[in-house]
């Protein structure tokens, strides 16, 4: 997109009871709920910035590669959402998917590549990347160079499994 392009209202994240509701699989994961889930979302466990304690959000998952054993995920708050920052200060984190847990390392993609993952993204979940671009403020007229460009513009983590050496 050119720097013509206006700028992108992101929404805040949600207060009150809505951080309650947008909480509550957090709990589903620690009864060990996780599986109603599937494979669409992790349960993420992070250190926080400031003040080193353990911190958790549940998130959908944008792509898996089972053979490199990556999980990538969207910050739809941008890069000022909480979480993103702290991966970018601390990127070793835990996942849990399922019932099982995984140590990963946080990467985080060029412009470019978020780019090409939303364009491949929005035709396994049409539904879910229209709706997801609809809440975030970007124009999405359905076509592949568009999810592509908008794309461009939301942070991407790619999660990785540490593997021991």
């Amino acid at each position: 997109m050119t720097s013509a392009s206006p700028a992108t209202h992101r929404p805040a994240p949600p207060t009150g009871w809505r951080r309650t509701l947008a909480r509550l699989p957090i709990h589903l994961f620690r009864m060990g709920l996780g599986p109603l889930f599937g494979k669409r979302m992790l349960l993420l466990v992070h250190t926080g910035r400031v003040s080193g304690q353990a911190r958790k959000v549940v998130l959908e998952v944008v792509a898996h590669d089972p053979e490199q054993q990556t999980w990538t995920i969207a910050s739809g708050f941008g890069p000022q959402a909480q979480w993103y920052r702290n991966l970018r200060e601390t990127p070793q984190a835990t996942i849990q998917t399922g019932r099982r847990f995984r140590a990963v390392t946080a990467r985080f993609p060029t412009p470019g590549e978020g780019g090409r993952i939303m364009a491949e993204y929005a035709p396994r979940h049409p539904r879910a990347a229209k709706a997801l671009c609809s809440y975030l403020g970007f124009p999405a007229d359905g076509s592949a160079a568009g999810y592509r460009a908008i794309g461009e513009r939301i942070p991407f983590v790619r999660l990785e499994e540490s593997r021991p050496r």
